[in-house]
Parts: structure tokens; C-alpha cells; sequence
């Protein structure tokens, strides 16, 4: 019982924690008549809808049957990195970063060990990491924090784009120029077949789904249509993915919703946090989610800015530094241990000074569009 308790806590550390912050905040600010008000069902809705009909998509074996019909055959070993890499870039702009990590880390691996080059996989899949939170932040639907922030203010799909351009365009240039550190040496990457591969219906099913989770998103069609649309949708043709939808994330949402409302109505607390995001909000949000991610620091300190752009900014960018500012890097890092010979410390060697370089040239890029 104990075992399976440590377990759990280990495996949902960022949900415990919010649960705590929560339970505290409730207690401290002595009004539970309020909470149910400071959850924003909207967002939550939108998460479980989109997540579920990733799910599907997922386990329609598409993305895979795709990615290994890329990487098959007799190529370069810079080749095969570039794609590896770009799979999760592209990828992660419509199933999510976390998604895109889960389908194509454990292809980097198979593909890196039957080619002969296992010893490059730290650092092919430590540029996947990268790749992947980075492509993610270019869209709404990237990355959680997007979806709560574009959702939250309202946003208009060109401003949430025209926004984030420039540091998308500038993560290409760095992750490709990257690549090239793999050498031109070619070998054989024979990865077999999976015999019928592609499930259609699954494809056409909840490619809908996320097609109908787009346009809530952009404000088309109401929020309170999709999930009664999703959900009867599950139940009449797929009610395995209800099992897939990461509870423990919509959980995490809702007790950070109720731990920032509480702590609007603490006014030492809410006026130092203001403070905070009225004098650096771009640098309070990237500092935030290096110690408790960048989906709950953005969650939290949406209740106490205005300024969206610096803090939707600060929270994606925040996704690089350290591994648990974005739990994709986690994700990334818990697949890549599966495979023999492998080490965190040989991960992190990696992980932690190419991190640390991309975020300088993000941030320079900052300072150079908007500081100078």
C-alpha cells in the first residue's frame, strides 16, 4: 500500500503539490462558498475534448506508420536526426508536446540502435525535447498553457500567432543547424513494417473530434456543444480512450484555479505578485516554471496581469532550463531510461547546457525585439 502511495506521489509530484496550495489557500482564506467559481470549466473542457481526440488520433497508429515509413531504409545519420527531430517540431503544433514526445522518442531510440549510433540517442532525444516544447508554443492547441492563456484572454488566433513567430522561426534555424552536429555517415535503419498499421476509423473519428476541438477554440462552436458531442461520440464508438485522458493534468488545472482565487482575495499576497507582474512579467513567468512548471505558473499568475503577450511569452519559453519546467522534459526523459545503457546523468550532461543555450537565444531574442 505504501509502495503503490510513494508511487502515485512520484507520478503526479505537480498534482500534489497544487492539491496542497489549494486545500491551504482554502483554509487560509476561509470562504469555500467561492471555489466553485474560480474553476474556468471552459478550459477544462477544452483540455479533456482535445486530449481525448489526441488519444485517438494516437492510437490510430497514424503518426507512427508515418514516421517510420520516413526514417526507413539506407540514410545519412545526419538525415535521419533532422527528421527524428522535425517529427516532434511539426507534431507537437496539433497533438501537444507531450503527444509528440510519447509517439517519437521511443522511434529515436529504435531507430538509433538498429542503425548502430545508440550513442548519439541522449542527444537526438534531448533535441526532440527541445523541438517539441518549442514547436508546441507556436499554436493554441501546443501545449496546455497556450490553450488556458489564448482561452483566458480571448485572444485572436493572429495575435496568438504573430506573437510567437519569431521565436518558432528562430527554434527551426537553431534545431536544424543543431542536427548537423550528426555525421554523413550512412547505414541501414530497418525498421519493419507493422502489419495494418492504420486504424481509419479511428482517424476519421476523432480526427472530427479535434476538428470540432479547433473551432471551440476559435470560438466557433460553444464549449457546452463539444463536450456533449465528445463524450456521446466515446461512448457509442471508442469508450477506451475515456482510460487514455490525463486526468491527473485537468485535475491540476482546476486546484491551481482555485489556489489563484484565493489568492486574489489575499491582498499581501495578490499586491506582491502584481508587483512582480507589473515590473518583469516575461521574467517572473520564465522564472516561475523553472521550479513549478510552466502549465501552473501560468495558470497562476494569469489572475494578476493583464499583459497576456509577456506572460505567454515567459511561460513557453520557460518550458526550457530546467527538467521539470516542462513535464514534456520529464515524459521525454522517462522513455529514453527504457533503453539499455542509458543513464539520467548522461541525459541531463546534455539536457542541461543545450537547454541553457537555446533559452539564451530565445531571451536575447526577446530583449532584441521588445527590450531594446
Amino acid at each position: 500500500m505504501l509502495s503503490r502511495i510513494i508511487t502515485f506521489l512520484r507520478g503526479q509530484a505537480v498534482l500534489c503539490i497544487a492539491f496542497l496550495c489549494a486545500l491551504i489557500s482554502i483554509i487560509v482564506a476561509g470562504d469555500v462558498s467561492q471555489v466553485p467559481g474560480y474553476i474556468d470549466l471552459r478550459v477544462i473542457v477544452l483540455l479533456f475534448c482535445l486530449m481525448a481526440a489526441v488519444a485517438g488520433l494516437q492510437r490510430s497508429g497514424l503518426m507512427g506508420h508515418i514516421a517510420r515509413g520516413l526514417v526507413r531504409g539506407r540514410h545519412s545519420q545526419r538525415f535521419v536526426c533532422f527528421t527524428l527531430v522535425m517529427l516532434p517540431f511539426f507534431a507537437s503544433m496539433l497533438v501537444t508536446n507531450d503527444v509528440a514526445l510519447i509517439t517519437f522518442v521511443g522511434l529515436a531510440a529504435l531507430a538509433l540502435e538498429v542503425a548502430g549510433w545508440h550513442d548519439r540517442l541522449a542527444y537526438v532525444v534531448v533535441l526532440q525535447t527541445i523541438a517539441a516544447n518549442l514547436g508546441g508554443m507556436v499554436t493554441p492547441v501546443g501545449n496546455p498553457q497556450n490553450l488556458f492563456i489564448f482561452t483566458t484572454f480571448e485572444l485572436s488566433a493572429a495575435d496568438f500567432f504573430f506573437a510567437l513567430a519569431p521565436f518558432g522561426l528562430l527554434a527551426l534555424v537553431l534545431v536544424s543547424i543543431a542536427c548537423l552536429a550528426c555525421s554523413k555517415d550512412e547505414a541501414d535503419v530497418p525498421i519493419k513494417r507493422v502489419e495494418d498499421p492504420v486504424k481509419k476509423r479511428r482517424v476519421v473519428l476523432h480526427g472530427t473530434l479535434f476538428a470540432l476541438g479547433l473551432l471551440t477554440v476559435l470560438r466557433v462552436l460553444p464549449w457546452e456543444a463539444l463536450i456533449v458531442i465528445v463524450v456521446l461520440a466515446l461512448l457509442a464508438f471508442d469508450r477506451e480512450i475515456f482510460r487514455r485522458v490525463d486526468y491527473g493534468l485537468l485535475a491540476t488545472f482546476a486546484c491551481f484555479f482555485i489556489f489563484s482565487g484565493n489568492l486574489a482575495h489575499m491582498p499581501a499576497l495578490a499586491s506582491f505578485l502584481e508587483s512582480l507582474m507589473a515590473g518583469h512579467p516575461m521574467l517572473t513567468s520564465l522564472v516561475a516554471s523553472q521550479f513549478i512548471s510552466n502549465v501552473p505558473a501560468a495558470v497562476l499568475l494569469a489572475g494578476f496581469t493583464g499583459n497576456w503577450h509577456s506572460l505567454l511569452i515567459g511561460v513557453d519559453l520557460g518550458g526550457l532550463g530546467t527538467p521539470i519546467a516542462s513535464l514534456a522534459s520529464l515524459i521525454a526523459l522517462k522513455i529514453y531510461l527504457y533503453s539499455p545503457g542509458t543513464s539520467v546523468r548522461s541525459f541531463m550532461c546534455v539536457f542541461i547546457p543545450m537547454n541553457l543555450a537555446f533559452l539564451a537565444a530565445m531571451v536575447a531574442l526577446y530583449a532584441l525585439l521588445f527590450v531594446l
